[in-house]
Formats: C-alpha cells, structure tokens, sequence
C-alpha cells in the first residue's frame, strides 16, 4: 500500500513519530497510527479525500530549526507565517497535502 508507506516515510522516519498498532477490528480498512507525546495521528487511506486548506493540528517541538532544516533538506517546502510574539513557527503540507503547523514556544 503505497500511501501507508508514505505516511511511514513521512510522519515515522522523518518527523520521528512512533507508529502504533490499530486495533484489531479497524487492521482491514489499512491506514497508519503513529504517536506523538500523548497525542496520536491517525492516516486513512482513502484517496477522494480533499485536505483542508485551513483547518491543521500544531505540533509543539523542541529544536524548530533543525526540524526545519531536516524537511527542507528531504525536500519538503516550507512555508513561513505570521509572526506572533514568544513563538516560532512554520507550515508546511504532508504528503497528502494535509497543513501541519509546528511550534516552539519561546520562554
């Protein structure tokens, strides 16, 4: 399944995210579940599904710049936003197209 593997490639090996098992009666319907914190993304494998274009989670990080530096370097774009005060941040698109913000509050 090449989107599952995507989604391993993408939020596994280059964002670090640890995959999780599905439980048992959703296996069928593929797909990947990965961890992040407490916090777990769940990637289906539909493909008629338009992203939204606005509406995204935001990851809280440690090192903004390396995680920056580390998508740029696979290629991914990245995409600056509005400054806000106490915070670094960056967009930029899965594969699938999905907005994911990532943040490191400044203290």
């Amino acid at each position: 399944m090449r989107l599952q593997e995507e989604a391993r490639a993408f939020y596994g090996e280059l964002l670090g995210m640890r995959e999780i098992p599905k439980p048992g009666p959703l296996c069928a319907r593929g797909g990947v579940w990965f961890a992040c914190g407490p916090h777990e993304v769940h990637i289906g494998v539909q493909t008629d599904i338009a992203p939204a274009s606005k509406a995204h989670p935001a990851f809280q990080v440690k090192n903004l710049v390396k995680l920056k530096q580390a998508l740029a370097e696979k290629g991914v774009v990245i995409r600056e936003d509005v400054p806000l005060e106490g915070m670094l941040r960056f967009h930029c698109l899965d594969p699938f197209g999905n907005r994911l913000e990532f943040v490191q509050r400044l203290t």
